[in-house]
């Protein structure tokens, strides 16, 4: 079976046909990118990569969406498109469809995705266990946390927001940090320190600790200055972000009782190779009288281009597979 994947965020949507068949994805075709900006709506959008792909699209539509899907109104976060999931039959011409978050999409994506789409970060070289818990985190704009969780028979995505529990500084750079954010947020959630813009409060922290002046400077340009190793402060900003990341999904394995972990999003892929190098590996290990568990448990790095389209095609071929 033909059907539509699109993968809506705040910026780029994204359409592809995807074959689907027995509750899995077959295959994903050419990814076709729009910017949200230059279209009035998603039905708008959906007309232009209809008109660009020229032929009638499938009836049918796996949807993924960067904002929490609740109630009959769907606003994404960052994008000022309203959708209304009862209103998805008519205007986009569909049959059957299926919504999902964007961050359950790459759960889904990670549930079916083939061994060659992930790199190993640490622990056994071995493939994703066939069943239990594998625990998703991905650092992007936020830090999405969702569990997968395999049976016999299927597997479960569960969304969660596990991405604001509390961070837990586990040196004293880390409580300067921690001691930092505090002076704007009361509390400082894991996101607050462990995603995109992070980084900014790691660096302001670094350059005081050592006396320099503070520049005002966004996340954008850090990370950019900390990938090409052209700021000293900043490249020591991203191994504090990798060690802080490597606890975190350490913690959230624990508190879900997984066998596995995948990072995910954008930013985790930029960073690979620094995470290889980094001390990820020892601080997702570092949990006490259960190091030994954490130690033979596989994390791996998702590496597909489009795993929120492939997600949204294999939440669709799950859900209509029943």
């Amino acid at each position: 079976m033909e059907m539509v994947a699109v993968d809506l965020g705040g910026t780029h949507a994204r359409f592809a046909i995807a074959e689907v068949e027995d509750g899995r994805v077959v295959s994903l075709g050419d990814v076709v990118t729009q910017k949200t900006a230059e279209h009035a709506s998603l039905q708008t959008a959906w007309q232009a990569y209809e008109a660009q792909h020229g032929k009638p699209l499938p009836r049918f539509a796996g949807i993924s969406i960067a904002g929490p899907i609740t109630g009959d109104v769907i606003r994404l976060t960052n994008n000022p498109w309203v959708i209304r999931p009862s209103l998805i039959h008519e205007r986009l011409n569909v049959d059957k469809w299926t919504v999902v978050n964007d961050f359950a999409a790459v759960g889904h994506a990670v549930a079916q995705l083939s061994d060659d789409d992930f790199v190993h970060l640490c622990g056994p070289d071995i493939s994703l266990p066939k069943k239990g818990v594998t625990t998703v985190c991905g650092p992007g704009t936020g830090l999405g946390v969702a569990q997968v969780l395999k049976t016999d028979s299927r597997y479960h995505v569960l969304p969660t927001e596990g991405g604001h529990i509390d961070y837990a500084p586990l040196d004293t750079i880390e409580d300067a940090i921690t001691k930092r954010l505090r002076r704007t947020f009361t509390r400082v959630s894991c996101e607050r320190i462990v995603a995109g813009p992070g980084i900014v409060a790691i660096y302001e922290t670094l350059a005081e600790l050592e006396g320099r002046a503070v520049p005002s400077r966004d996340d954008k340009t850090i990370w950019a200055e900390a990938l090409d190793g052209t700021d000293s402060i900043a490249l020591a900003a991203l191994d504090r972000f990798c060690l802080a990341l490597g606890a975190v999904a350490g913690d959230l394995a624990l508190a879900q009782g997984a066998n596995s972990v995948v990072i995910a999003g954008g930013l985790g892929l930029r960073i690979k190779d620094k995470l290889l190098r980094s001390g990820f590996d020892q601080r997702f290990v570092a949990k006490g009288r259960f190091q030994s568990m954490m130690a033979g448990m596989p994390v791996k790095l998702i590496t597909h281009p489009q795993p929120g389209l492939f997600g949204a095609a294999a939440a669709f071929a799950q859900e209509h597979s029943q």
